[in-house]
C-alpha cells in the first residue's frame, strides 16, 4: 500500500501537568505543579508559534480538562489535546464537556481518546475491566459521543452503555466534532483506530518499527473504507551541538540510581499495555544501550511511562530525523523536553524554522523592542555580529 508523504507538519508543545524537573527520577531541580507555571509554558508555546499542546491524563497528573480550561483563555491560538476517557466517563457527558470547551476556546480543543492505562491505577477509578474488554467499552462509546456531537438524537443498547434520548443543546465550535487523536499498540486498539480515530499516535520507536505500525493501520483503515492520518510523540533534547545535547541527555539521568530503575521497571511490568511493552523492550533497563536508532535515546523511558524516547543533537541532525518520520507518513509531532519551559523555547528557536510547517511561527527578524541587544556595550553602542571571515 502507497505512503501518502505529508508536505506540512504540525508541532505541537506538552504541559507537564505531573511535574517537571532538571533531573529525572527525583526531586532536586523539580519545580511545582502551579496555574503560574503552566502558564508561562502555555504562554511560550503560544507566543512561538507551536500548534498545540497536550495534557497528560492519569492520577499523576493535575485534571486536564480544569487546566485546559485555565489556559485557554490566556492563550490566542494555542490549541489543547485533552482527554476522554472511555469508561471513566458517560460519553454524553464527555460530549457536552466537548462542546463546551471548544465553543469557549473559540474551536482549540482537540480530542485524545485514551483507552489503556495501568491496570492498578484503573482499579482506583472502579475500572475492573480486562484489555479486550476496554476497547469495547472505547467502541460504543465513540459510536455515542460522536453522533451525539455531530448533533443527533442518541437511542442506543449495548454490551456497556444504555443511552435513551442521548442528545446536545448546543453544538461544538468544530463541526462535526473536535478531531479525535488516539495511541494503541495492540490489536484491539488497532482495529478502533482504523475505524473510529482521525489521527493515529504512536510513541517514538526506530523509523522502521513505525513504517511497519503506520502499514498496519494503513491497512486497517482502507478496509474499513476509511483514511487516518497519523502524529508521533516524542521528547527532545537540542542544543547548538550535538556534543551539548549528549552532554545534556546523560545530565538528565545523572541523578538515577539502579534502585529507581528497577522500581520504575516494575511497575511498567505489571502493566497489559502493548505499547509500554514495546517502550521498555527498547532499553531493557540498562543504561548502557540507550541510543536505540541514530539520535533516538530511551532514556527517558528508564523511569517514565509512555513516551520514552527522545531526539537528541543539533539543530539540523534533529530536523533531519524528524524528516525522516514525515517520510513515512507522519505529519503531526507532540514533542516535549526538560524543562519543559525552557526546552519549548530552545526547541522553537533552533528547529521550527528548519521544518515545512503549516502553522505560523513567531517571527524571527522582527521583535517590538529594537535593542541594542548583547548587552549594550558601554551603555549605548550595539554589540557587533562576527563577521563570516571571522569565524
Amino acid at each position: 500500500m502507497s505512503t501518502d508523504i505529508p508536505s506540512r507538519l504540525k508541532v505541537l508543545w506538552f504541559i507537564p501537568t505531573h511535574g517537571d524537573s532538571r533531573y529525572l527520577g527525583t526531586s532536586e531541580g523539580g519545580r511545582a505543579v502551579d496555574l503560574a507555571y503552566l502558564t508561562q509554558i502555555a504562554k511560550a508555546a503560544d507566543s512561538i508559534g507551536y500548534y498545540g499542546a497536550l495534557l497528560p491524563t492519569g492520577r499523576s497528573c493535575e485534571d486536564s480538562w480544569v487546566i485546559a480550561s485555565a489556559l485557554a483563555p490566556l492563550t490566542e491560538r494555542l490549541r489543547f489535546l485533552v482527554a476522554v476517557r472511555p469508561g471513566l466517563q458517560s460519553p454524553t457527558l464527555a460530549a457536552r464537556m466537548t462542546a463546551t470547551l471548544d465553543r469557549i476556546s473559540g474551536g482549540r480543543l482537540l480530542i485524545n481518546v485514551v483507552t489503556g492505562g495501568d491496570p492498578q491505577e484503573n482499579k482506583g477509578d472502579g475500572i475492573f475491566l480486562s484489555h479486550d474488554e476496554r476497547y469495547e467499552v472505547t467502541r460504543e462509546f465513540l459510536d455515542i459521543y460522536k453522533a451525539v456531537l455531530r448533533g443527533e438524537t442518541v437511542e442506543f443498547s449495548g454490551k456497556h452503555f444504555q443511552i435513551e434520548d442521548g442528545r446536545l443543546l448546543f453544538a461544538p465550535h468544530q463541526r462535526p466534532h473536535p478531531p479525535l487523536y488516539f495511541g494503541g499498540s495492540s490489536q484491539a486498539a488497532n482495529a478502533v483506530a482504523a475505524e473510529q480515530i482521525d489521527k493515529y499516535l504512536t510513541w517514538g520507536e526506530p523509523p522502521a518499527d513505525v513504517a511497519a505500525k503506520l502499514a498496519h493501520i494503513r491497512e486497517l483503515a482502507a478496509k474499513a473504507g476509511r483514511n487516518v492520518t497519523f502524529g508521533i510523540r516524542l521528547h527532545v533534547i537540542v542544543r547548538e551541538t550535538s556534543q551539548e545535547a549528549w552532554a545534556d541527555a546523560e545530565r538528565l539521568i545523572s541523578r538515577l540510581d539502579d534502585h529507581t530503575i528497577a522500581q520504575a521497571q516494575q511497575v511498567f511490568s505489571r502493566m497489559d499495555s502493548v505499547g509500554q511493552a514495546r517502550m521498555s523492550r527498547l532499553h531493557g533497563g540498562r543504561r548502557d544501550r540507550l541510543e536505540i536508532s541514530p539520535n533516538l535515546w530511551a532514556g527517558v523511558g528508564l523511569v517514565r511511562g509512555g513516551a520514552g524516547t527522545a531526539l537528541v543533537g543539533d539543530p539540523a541532525t534533529v530536523a533531519e530525523r524528524i524528516d525522516e518520520y514525515r517520510r513515512i507518513g507522519i505529519d503531526t509531532f507532540i514533542f516535549s523536553g526538560y524543562p519543559h519551559l525552557e526546552e519549548a523555547y530552545r526547541f522553537g528557536e533552533l528547529v521550527l524554522p528548519l521544518l515545512p510547517l503549516d502553522h505560523d511561527i513567531a517571527s524571527r527578524t522582527t521583535s517590538v523592542n529594537m535593542g541594542p541587544f548583547g548587552e549594550t556595550v558601554a551603555g549605548d553602542h550595539r554589540p557587533s555580529a562576527l563577521r563570516a571571515s571571522q569565524s
